[in-house]
């Protein structure tokens, strides 16, 4: 049928402006900034750069909380870190044990540190300073269970999302209690020493720090073999610090912190965001004299 030129052009006209309504709600139903935080439930903080995870402190502000020794069963008492707003509900949590003869104040640095990046930290002093790892691991759960069951903090910790990290022996006490407690969905041995070199049992990701200088846990006699003992299907990292002695971990040290943040959001948290500090490896470097590791993560 023929159409006259102004029919003709009242259809060119209805056309575009159907394309331009198609144009807007295509663009209404694409991603939108809060998207992927909607797919991920446990993502907490803004997209990550590499200034933002070797800042000293994080996108929230950190109050923290001093547990008696008295009024705790299984460890020593120790300071609970936790991000001060509860506008993110709640956060995924991590005990950490000092080394031989430490305290908690060895550690403490970790506490604000990592807090401010969005996790509720316990620095835990243990039973006694002499405790040996199988005893840190257990006093890191019992930590964890009274952080989760009776602290004042308790209403701020998601409990199915707990890690552990530890210095030393406390860096064996951590590997002791990833193999405990296998529901643990993350861990972070720092220069970690441990009589037992085999982990077949481990089914945590586990991200192991060890320094080059190391001659009280040398890495040839603990965290080297702890790394290649683990099973080579677990999501696993290996990184030893360049110009690094066994004490490294015990003050503010950001390579360590970098890190540690990235295994802990990726598999606390399940933020993929952090994968792109974890892999491909990183190289070595003026900090890192070596890392190893599977990529990309399958957890």
């Amino acid at each position: 049928m023929h159409q006259n030129p102004h029919t003709k052009r009242r259809t060119r006209s209805l056309s575009s402006a159907l394309a331009a309504v198609a144009v807007v709600v295509g663009l209404g139903l694409g991603p939108t900034p809060g998207a992927h935080a909607a797919d991920n439930p446990y993502e907490r903080g803004p997209a990550p750069t590499n200034a933002s995870i070797e800042a000293v402190r994080g996108p929230y502000a950190v109050s923290e909380t001093t547990v008696s020794s008295l009024s705790v069963t299984g460890f020593g008492g120790g300071t609970i870190y936790y991000p001060t707003s509860t506008s993110d509900g709640t956060f995924g949590a991590i005990a950490v044990s000092p080394g031989y003869t430490g305290t908690q104040s060895s550690i403490a640095w970790l506490g604000p540190r990592l807090a401010s990046q969005g996790f509720v930290v316990f620095t835990i002093d243990t039973n006694t300073t002499l405790d040996q790892p199988d005893s840190r691991g257990r006093q890191l759960l019992a930590a964890l269970d009274y952080l989760t069951q009776r602290s004042s903090v308790r209403g701020r910790v998601d409990a199915t999302r707990l890690g552990v990290m530890g210095h030393s022996m406390g860096g064996g006490g951590s590997l002791e209690a990833a193999k405990s407690r296998p529901s643990l969905q993350a861990a972070v041995p720092l220069t970690p020493w441990n009589l037992d070199k085999t982990w077949p049992e481990l089914r945590t990701p586990t991200l192991i720090v060890g320094a080059d200088g190391d001659s009280i846990a040398p890495v040839s006699s603990h965290a080297e073999p702890f790394y290649e003992n683990l099973p080579s299907s677990l999501d696993r990292a290996y990184l030893e610090l360049n110009g690094a002695s066994h004490f490294s971990p015990n003050t503010s040290n950001t390579t360590i912190a970098k890190y540690s943040i990235s295994w802990l959001k990726r598999f606390i948290d399940n933020d993929t965001r952090y994968e792109q500090f974890l892999c491909p490896l990183p190289r070595p470097s003026l900090t890192i004299e070596e890392y190893r590791g599977n990529c990309p993560h399958t957890s």
